[in-house]
């Protein structure tokens, strides 16, 4: 059986789903919503922002803060992503720093290295991965640099070239040969194998191992086709993040604080006596943070 999605869970699973297999626990939440009725603009608000959580986010831990902070103040003070009009993010500018050295290997210019380097990772080392300049590792350079411009510019689109053969057709046979460049990683440990272009097309500046992923690719592109240390985006090796067990136990007092248990953690302090609405809310934010993990 499958059942409808509700927007408050796009964030847990595939976003071009229209159905997904029957849970019993969505249903149960789902429920709760149903009984509270009408929902205030401050309920709808907090569910959209658990709706948006990603534990692949480099700043996921802070994100999972805010919402139970709102959860527990019943308004969001504070939201996830939210800064000075103007003020660049430290991720922004490395991207756009990344971007700008990648350009000038792609037009053979000399880049100013700034002092602390791009990710800890000076610029001849990036050159160094990619190796002598061909035809096709220029056009793959330019993909990861349009992958990591649409990071920094909303209106700019990327097409991943798994999913979009027909925006590829004049450059057919490099998109051919960057998805018949398999690299071999490693999925909880597992060999697996992983193509240069889902590499590319999952490359994303917020996630949490971005200047290892970066390496990744562009050691692929070079023509090194296993990696040190595995490729990580969305659910794939979140268990490696440094974050992964505080989420664990973030889960745990969740749960304990949905069925009652009184804990000394900070957690239930800030969330208080529970309420109906508090309790739909801890509850989809808990599933949310489970189904993520995948525990």
């Amino acid at each position: 059986m499958s059942m409808e999605k509700r927007k408050w869970w796009r964030n847990c699973f595939g976003y071009r789903d229209e159905k997904w297999p029957e849970d019993a626990e969505v249903d149960a939440i789902d429920k709760l919503e149903d009984k509270l009725g009408k929902l205030d603009d401050d309920t709808v608000e907090i569910r959209n922002l658990i709706g948006r959580i990603e534990l692949c986010h480099h700043k996921a831990e802070r994100h999972v803060e805010l919402i139970i902070r709102a959860i527990g103040e019943g308004k969001t003070l504070k939201k996830p992503g939210s800064r000075p009009v103007g003020e660049i993010h430290p991720r922004e500018a490395l991207t756009e720093l990344v971007i700008g050295s990648l350009t000038a290997w792609v037009n053979e210019e000399h880049f100013d290295v700034p002092p602390f380097g791009i990710g800890g990772i000076s610029v001849e080392d990036l050159f160094n991965f990619i190796g002598e300049s061909t035809p096709l590792k220029v056009w793959q350079v330019r993909q990861v640099c349009a992958k990591l411009r649409s990071f920094l510019d909303p209106e700019f689109r990327y097409y991943e070239m798994v999913d979009y053969p027909d925006r590829y057709e004049e450059k057919a046979h490099y998109r051919g040969a960057t998805i018949n460049t398999v690299i071999t990683d490693k999925v909880g440990g597992e060999v697996v194998k992983l193509t240069l272009a889902s590499a590319i097309d999952h490359l994303q500046p917020c996630n949490w191992n971005f200047p290892s992923n970066l390496i990744v690719v562009l050691r692929a592109i070079g023509g090194d086709l296993n990696p040190e240390n595995p490729f990580a985006s969305h659910a794939r090796n979140l268990a490696l993040s440094p974050a992964y067990p505080r989420f664990k136990y973030v889960v745990d007092d969740l749960k304990a604080y949905l069925v009652g248990e009184r804990l000394t953690s900070t957690i239930y302090t800030i969330l208080g006596s529970k309420t109906p609405v508090k309790e739909w809310l801890v509850a989809s934010l808990e599933k949310t943070l489970r189904l993520q993990l995948g525990i």
